[in-house]
């Protein structure tokens, strides 16, 4: 897959997310294609940000940092596992933020990491793809394959 947003402006989308109190993203996540995006990169399908934001309404909003959290520090994994230099989002960041920082607009801070990350990891994703020959892959034994599937 190649990744068209690699430049997203983290603080931005997370400070309109703040004043929209979270139906920003409700329409950004599926619409501006991070869903689909984030389930690429972690190699699984990731919850859909609406089922949290719907949980977050009887728990006050934590369920969604909690699922966030839990999103940047995969990301975490991933750029440290594609060996790209920090600083990284992490747990932490994210839950720190979000909670002890609402007032000096820490959502947007945490969001501003979140995406400085997915951003790099875009990035490097594109270049590795752009370095494999199109067309030829390897399967799970190691046996080059044609993009027809034959061997």
């Amino acid at each position: 897959m190649r990744f068209k947003h690699t430049n997203r402006p983290g603080f931005w989308l997370g400070f309109i997310d703040f004043f929209t109190a979270g139906l920003f993203f409700l329409l950004y996540m599926p619409f501006g294609g991070l869903q689909e995006e984030l389930d690429e990169i972690l190699g699984r399908r990731t919850q859909r940000y609406a089922v949290a934001y719907l949980w977050g309404i009887p728990t006050l909003f934590v369920y969604p940092i909690i699922w966030m959290a839990r999103i940047a520090e995969e990301l975490k994994a991933k750029a440290m596992e594609l060996g790209i230099e920090g600083p990284y989002t992490s747990w932490w960041h994210m839950f720190g933020w979000n909670t002890f920082g609402l007032l000096l607009l820490g959502p947007a801070v945490a969001t501003h990491r979140f995406f400085y990350t997915l951003n790099k990891i875009e990035r490097e994703l594109n270049a590795r793809n752009r370095e494999r020959p199109v067309g030829l892959d390897l399967d799970r034994t190691g046996e080059r394959e044609d993009s027809a599937g034959e061997l």
